[in-house]
């Protein structure tokens, strides 16, 4: 798919990430650029060409009306995501934190995902980047909850990829470790920029890719599933 003159819904634009590919979309010539927040007072204040959209991708109240709202979409990025770090899988709480984060990043993954397809089929096929990451193939202790969901939501991309190619819908799963934003501050970490991770996901999309994986730990641990020795079996507490 290219990116010039696309009508773009990117969901979490409000920072991090979903900010960054907003602003990489302009920056390679969409047309628009819907973003959806929570909270959208001050979404894409400084960028012209952004329209803000209410959005709450736990509710399906909120999806279907923001989807109504953007009928000539034909790019979805399902960017919206949450963590929560959990001391112990054996935590009473592991349960209903996890429900929590499912919510947001598996169930409305799939909410958006249902509610956009219709529209992006009637545009021409168009294209969804599913915002994934390396934790989707090993869990820590820590994010065992989160790693669930990305693995849960990397399922659900693969199976989408092949209906919607039916429709002419380029299905892309982007994977990639820590990113320097709110979501990682205050671990001393190494980590990639989401500016960088942006463009490198746009560019893969316009090059036809369904997969894209960002840094070379990411390669790493999608390599070694095929080990006798996979990464997720003795993955250190931070890498």
């Amino acid at each position: 798919m290219k990116i010039h003159d696309s009508i773009a819904f990117v969901s979490g634009a409000n920072r991090g990430l979903g900010l960054s590919i907003a602003r990489e979309l302009l920056a390679r010539g969409a047309r628009k650029v819907y973003a959806g927040a929570r909270s959208i007072d001050s979404l894409g204040a400084d960028v012209p060409g952004i329209v803000r959209i209410q959005l709450d991708v736990a509710d399906p109240a909120s999806v279907a009306a923001a989807a109504a709202q953007c009928p000539d979409v034909n790019l979805l990025v399902n960017n919206a995501g949450i963590a929560r770090v959990m001391q112990s899988t054996l935590d009473p709480a592991w349960i209903e934190t996890a429900r929590e984060i499912f919510e947001t990043n598996f169930y409305g993954l799939v909410l958006s995902t249902q509610a956009f397809a219709p529209i992006l089929a009637a545009n021409g096929g168009g294209a969804i980047i599913n915002v994934l990451s390396d934790t989707t193939w090993f869990s820590r202790p820590l994010l065992s909850a989160y790693s669930a969901t990305k693995s849960a939501a990397w399922s659900f991309t693969n199976a989408a990829r092949i209906e919607l190619r039916e429709q002419g819908t380029q299905v892309l799963g982007l994977h990639v470790g820590f990113m320097d934003t709110d979501m990682t501050k205050g671990y001393d970490l190494k980590k990639t920029s989401p500016q960088d991770v942006a463009s490198h996901a746009l560019s893969a999309l316009e090059s036809g890719k369904e997969e894209v994986l960002i840094d070379e730990n990411t390669r790493l641990i999608k390599q070694s599933l095929s080990a006798e020795r996979p990464y997720y079996l003795d993955v250190p507490a931070l890498a």
